[in-house]
């Protein structure tokens, strides 16, 4: 990296954090602290306001802002790929602001930069539906539930579960204090702490209904940090299925979450589920029809048999 782009970094860098201190800049930059030392010193003469001395660290006087002066057509795209996706699967907020961002990226671009990724983006396409990708109701849950995560209050709902748990129930009330949001393979996904179960549950938004916002009131738990937060993984049984060789490409393709482990035999694609219920994976398997079979555990190969049977009997 030459000077230049260094003292360009070492300023985008300081707007970013309060206070930097040199050896930092020097170690993230791969030099001495001698010639962040110089770099300060000459990025100072040019009129950038740096608060700080050696020894105690750096800042920015509060409200200097340098604009990013250049962008390359490969970082342009990277920006506007991700202003499509927020418009396609956030709410109407964001899409909103996602559309506000774009115009303002383009605005500043050089017309030979401008015209460049124009011409690369029509190359690329970002689709990841033919229809809706969030329903209106999911749209509108997903805005109130994230101003409900900003003024820390909790919401109440109405929630049906996948599978009905030991009481053959499926349908509850739920209040929460909602921690975070996350989209996972294209569901959103709210992890919360419940009052129910007074532990931390996850709720997908499309099997809530009547969504409320509560006047009471919750602090974030110190500990939770939503971008280290891995659940509990209670995924303890495994199924053993072997598809026929015709469909494995397709099997490898749909990226199915359950599946932890798949190896070519000369029988077929040997593909090892890891779940919680067997009945989570019941309609997946019987897809396939008969293209796949269960080797093991026995008591699916009979639940399997069984749901076949009923389906012929229909037919």
């Amino acid at each position: 990296m030459n000077k230049t782009d260094r003292l360009l970094a070492i300023v985008l860098r300081l707007q970013r954090k309060d206070v930097v201190r040199a050896v930092d800049l020097a170690s993230q930059f791969e030099t001495s602290v001698r010639t962040i030392y110089r770099d300060i010193e000459a990025l100072c003469e040019a009129g950038v306001p740096i608060i700080g001395a050696p020894g105690t660290g750096y800042s920015l006087m509060e409200g200097y802002f340098l604009p990013p002066i250049s962008f390359t057509v490969p970082e342009v795209v990277s920006l506007l790929i991700g202003t499509d996706f927020i418009e396609q699967r956030f709410d109407d907020d964001y899409r909103i602001k996602a559309q506000d961002a774009r115009s303002k990226i383009e605005a500043i671009l050089p017309e030979s930069v401008l015209n460049e990724t124009s011409r690369v983006r029509k190359a690329m396409r970002l689709l990841i539906s033919d229809k809706p990708v969030t329903q209106s109701k999911e749209k509108d849950y997903l805005e109130k539930i994230r101003r409900a995560i900003l003024d820390e209050r909790k919401i109440g709902f109405h929630y049906t579960k996948g599978l009905a748990d030991s009481e053959g129930e499926r349908h509850s009330v739920r209040t929460v204090a909602p921690y975070g949001l996350v989209l996972v393979e294209g569901s959103w996904m709210l992890v919360a702490r419940c009052d129910l179960r007074q532990e931390i549950r996850h709720f997908r938004l499309s099997r809530m209904t009547e969504l409320i916002e509560l006047r009471q009131r919750f602090e974030f738990p110190i500990q939770f940090n939503l971008s280290e937060y891995t659940p509990l993984d209670d995924r303890h049984l495994h199924v053993r299925l072997r598809f026929n060789h015709e469909v494995a490409d397709k099997v490898k393709e749909s990226s199915y979450h359950y599946i932890e482990e798949m190896a070519e035999h000369q029988d077929g694609l040997i593909v090892v589920l890891r779940v919680r219920h067997l009945d989570e994976v019941l309609q997946w398997v019987l897809s396939w029809g008969a293209d796949a079979i269960v080797l093991e555990p026995e008591s699916f190969r009979s639940r399997i048999s069984e749901e076949a049977q009923k389906i012929l009997k229909r037919y």
